[in-house]
């Protein structure tokens, strides 16, 4: 299996962008860039949390050792991201209370990467088959190409509990 096709090394190609994205926001000079930066930085991580709960999450629940856990502490984790970014798009950019969302989406968010890079990744490694991690990295290709524009996709809360029920 070549790691390009691994869906676990697409999520942290993810994260890493992530990363990048809010550092980018800190060295942002004037609103417009601060704009441009966060509606592309704010799409990814919607797109993303969308793609895991489609692709990776149903699967995690059902191969990890502590999957369903991880897989109801991911969705509430998603939950915080977009309740923050939907917060953010009620104020002016750069204001207070946008910053003070923006914040609140990278605290979330750089939570929500530590975690699943130290404990749902791994333990998915552990228990998916080589093939079972290239079949999801294309489904999760073709789920980027589909929707790279936000497209068609309701960027809404998930309750953690009743997904876990509905993908044991």
């Amino acid at each position: 299996m070549s790691t390009v096709d691994d869906i676990t090394a697409l999520i942290l190609d993810d994260h890493a962008a992530f990363r990048r994205g809010f550092a980018r926001l800190d060295d942002a000079r004037d609103e417009q860039e601060l704009l441009a930066i966060w509606e592309a930085l704010a799409l990814h991580l919607d797109i993303h949390a969308e793609a895991e709960e489609a692709i990776l999450y149903p699967h995690l629940v059902k191969h990890g050792d502590d999957g369903e856990d991880e897989t109801a502490d991911a969705i509430g984790d998603h939950n915080k991201i977009r309740d923050a970014i939907a917060e953010s798009k009620l104020h002016p950019v750069g204001s207070k209370p946008w910053w003070e969302a923006v914040g609140t989406a990278r605290k979330e968010n750089s939570e929500h990467l530590a975690e699943e890079e130290d404990e749902a990744l791994p333990d998915f490694r552990r228990h998916a088959s080589f093939d079972l991690r290239a079949e999801l990295g294309q489904r999760w290709l073709t789920f980027y190409g589909e929707h790279k524009n936000g497209r068609d996709l309701p960027f809404r809360d998930k309750d953690p509990q009743g997904y876990v029920a509905d993908h044991r």
